[in-house]
């Protein structure tokens, strides 16, 4: 498929018969990037997408689910990696568009680029961690700290020293005031 038509699914079977509906199955790989900073789903990356189509009196409403692969890298460690992506998407495409932003019916075709181009955007994590407990660069060296020296450098900094000690005679009060929490 070419770029311009790989977005492309072809509805001539059931415009204007409301109540008609087609599933479809496809893959292709992505024409163009998607995404920009940490994660993206790159040019070229296989792009799997079950679409439904149902004729309504207004136009074709296409509801689809996305899966491809996103590339990041994590905004802890700034390790590259790659992970699963999966969206979904409803959108209406008119037969005749009213407003500016409404997609409309091309001749016998819908184009999805764009309401999938929309949904995986903006369904790519802003700030994409490669595990759940990655602990990150150490702030002071820049070396990739392991899980131990990132629980132990828990450094109060010197401004707030003083409400420690608040905090130290809250825990006091609470142990004398509840005999069984000891």
């Amino acid at each position: 498929m070419t770029s311009s038509r790989a977005y492309e699914e072809n509805v001539r079977e059931i415009i204007n018969r409301p109540g008609e509906m087609r599933e479809r199955e496809r893959g292709f790989d992505a024409p163009e990037s998607f995404g920009e900073a940490l994660a993206t789903v790159p040019a070229g990356e296989r792009v799997d997408l079950e679409v439904r189509l149902e004729s309504v009196h207004e136009g074709i409403l296409v509801s689809a689910h996305v899966d491809t692969t996103m590339h990041a890298e994590c905004g802890r460690c700034l390790e590259p990696f790659t992970a699963p992506f999966e969206v979904d998407f409803q959108e209406l495409f008119a037969y005749t568009p009213s407003e500016a932003d409404e997609y409309g019916v091309h001749g016998d075709h819908v184009n999805l680029e764009p309401p999938l181009r929309d949904a995986v955007v903006l369904a790519l994590p802003f700030q994409p961690v490669c595990r759940p407990d990655c602990p990150g660069l150490d702030p002071e060296t820049g070396d990739l700290r392991d899980a131990e020296a990132a629980a132990e450098s828990v450094a109060v900094d010197p401004r707030w020293a003083a409400l420690a000690g608040f905090l130290a005679e809250d825990e006091d009060v609470d142990r004398v005031s509840d005999p069984e929490s000891k």
